[in-house]
């Protein structure tokens, strides 16, 4: 999750009183954010540097990744403040600055936004706020500015209307932000290459055909997104109008970081919370718009949904006032059963019922949500069962002397079949539609791949190596709604100069006693018709395991045997050990012996 730092004594100062250490605290954990750090008594903070506090922010609340944000949240669950009205300035179109999109754009950055704050009073700690506020959307939703990029602009320094064009690299020319000299598009890829701040954006656009680039009525360049904006157009302190265009690859993307960038801001213009629209002309595809929309969305929840969740049994208008702490503007709908919620442009987190719900409990307040035994909605977490039986295996293994190991779940298709001697049978395995690599081609649906692969890259440790994993493989399943599932399984291998299959045998041995799965010996076969047990050590006289010799093309002939279980009457087969053929150790390029378990563990449950 992102963490903000912000001025301990002016955040004080805006939420109007004093906390101590303890109390702001508990105020961040009754919003749903954590205080991970207060500076005031560290040895190691500058003596002319106000104490800070790190706050930790949910990952999809965009809206709070500034001081600003911070601020008017907690303002408005503490009561203090409204919830701001956002609205555009009303002006005619024919007198709007604005953005007209060359066709030409589709090749690199199709979308464009702009809005303009007039009037603006930026001090050090807003004018560095403002700053912060684009690099964590940067960062954060916008993945690296690969998604969205912000440029930011002196209004009275250029001139509209503007354009937004793309242009091949040698045909764009301008001073780069706090430069002088004048590069072209090559040049300036040159020239950012070091540049460690700089330089890891430049692989988006630099093998495009041609450069996104915004241009004002003078044929000034704005900026070069995503890299850097002109210095011609910079910001200072004694800005007063901001002209802020938007450039991305992803439409919604580019809607919620405007409203979240005009939002926050605008508090500070002459007339608070007041934006000036800009107007998007995109002739070739039909997109001529207003930026910003602003536009809040309107849901009906239903009560007995919210209530029930908490575990609550609020009245609507009690609702309506819980929701108002949250930011949202609520009223009981025309039919009793329902709330019709507002969100603010700035909730593009909120997109379902539950979203709502969760403020509630937020509101209301998670440590006084009743804990009634007839009410499920509070409720005491514990492990689910295949997890529990996960850690009792693990724990196992690592106790009798094996290493655990975490390979990846992709692999190669030759890895899971060929390489093992295995058939795809085509109805198994989960394949990736696009691989980047030949080597993760597919889900896979052993654990073996993984723990011989790692064999081979710890060849030069000393021998023997005595690998386990526990983890989950993949199997397509059209009874299920995602057309997949997952199964935990259990595997082993070891690798000596000799080939260990007594050992492998003893770690089967070894933890299923200690999941209280006795062993047991039958007379028949599986083919026949009947199955007689001879329980060993086992009270029930009939649950247990046992194991049965099988000749298959992954291990050596006679030497390889399939697990069985049996459970209520139940038998099932639920892996195998053996030792490895020869030619499967000549695919994983090993020089020694392998022998290796594996078990499917749901088959215990």
């Amino acid at each position: 999750m992102p963490t903000i730092n912000v001025d301990k004594y002016a955040l004080f100062e805006e939420l109007g009183q004093q906390f101590t250490s303890d109390g702001f605290q508990e105020l961040c954990f009754d919003f749903g954010i954590e205080l991970d750090k207060d500076t005031e008594d560290d040895p190691n903070r500058p003596k002319d540097q106000a104490p800070e506090l790190a706050i930790e922010i949910p990952a999809n609340r965009y809206d709070m990744l500034c001081f600003e944000g911070i601020a008017m949240h907690l303002n408005i669950f503490l009561g203090r403040n409204p919830t701001p009205n956002y609205k555009l300035l009303d002006i005619p179109e024919s007198k709007m600055q604005t953005i007209t999109v060359s066709k030409e754009t589709e090749q690199v950055r199709p979308y464009v936004a702009g809005a303009i704050l007039r009037n603006l009073k930026f001090t050090q700690a807003s004018y560095n706020s403002f700053i912060g506020l684009q690099d964590k959307l940067h960062q954060n939703l916008a993945r690296q500015r690969t998604l969205v990029s912000i440029g930011t602009h002196d209004l009275d320094t250029i001139q509209g209307p503007f354009t937004y064009e793309a242009l091949r690299p040698k045909h764009i020319k301008f001073a780069p932000l706090n430069q002088t000299v004048q590069l072209n598009g090559e040049e300036l890829m040159e020239f950012y290459e070091a540049d460690k701040h700089l330089g890891r954006y430049l692989h988006i656009i630099r093998d495009k055909p041609v450069y996104p680039v915004i241009y004002d009525a003078n044929r000034v360049v704005c900026s070069l997104p995503p890299i850097i904006n002109g210095d011609h157009s910079k910001i200072t302190l004694g800005t007063t109008n901001v002209f802020i265009e938007i450039t991305a690859t992803d439409q919604t993307k580019l809607d919620i970081v405007c409203n979240i960038m005009v939002a926050m801001f605008s508090k500070y213009c002459a007339e608070s919370f007041t934006i000036e629209p800009v107007k998007i002309v995109s002739e070739h595809n039909g997109a001529t718009r207003i930026t910003p929309s602003l536009a809040s969305r309107t849901m009906d929840v239903e009560l007995d949904y919210l209530n029930q969740s908490c575990g609550l049994n609020e009245s609507p208008e009690a609702i309506c006032k819980l929701l108002s702490k949250m930011a949202y503007t609520a009223e009981p709908a025309k039919d009793p059963k329902f709330i019709k919620v507002t969100v603010p442009p700035t909730r593009a987190d909120v997109l379902h019922a539950c979203d709502v719900m969760e403020d509630v409990a937020i509101a209301y307040g998670f440590n006084k949500l009743p804990r009634s035994e007839p009410n499920k909605s509070s409720t005491i977490g514990k492990p689910l069962l295949i997890n529990k039986l996960t850690d009792i295996v693990r724990n196992e293994s690592a106790m009798a002397g094996w290493v655990e190991v975490m390979p990846l779940i992709l692999c190669s298709h030759a890895e899971n079949f060929e390489w093992l001697n295995r058939v795809d049978d085509g109805r198994t395995a989960i394949k990736l539609e696009n691989p980047k690599t030949a080597e993760y081609q597919i889900v896979r649906t052993s654990l073996l791949p993984g723990l011989l692969k790692t064999i081979r890259e710890n060849k030069s440790v000393r021998l023997p190596l005595m690998i386990t994993e526990t983890s989950d493989v993949a199997f397509k399943d059209e009874t299920s709604e995602r057309r997949a599932k997952n199964e935990r399984h259990w595997a082993a291998a070891f690798y000596g100069k000799t080939s260990g299959f007594e050992v492998v045998h003893g770690l089967l041995d070894r933890v299923l006693s200690m999941l209280r799965i006795a062993f047991i010996t039958h007379e028949e076969g599986l083919e026949g018709k009947s199955i007689d047990f001879e329980v060993k050590e086992n009270p029930s006289k009939e649950d247990g395991y046992f194991i049965e010799e099988i000749n298959e093309p992954t291990f050596f002939d006679g030497r390889a045997a399939a697990i069985y279980l049996r459970l209520g009457g139940k038998v099932q087969r639920i892996g195998e050990f053996g030792v490895l053929h020869p030619t499967v150790l000549e695919k994983y390029d090993l020089r020694y012996p392998v022998s290796t378990l594996e078990i499917n563990l749901e088959g215990f449950l």
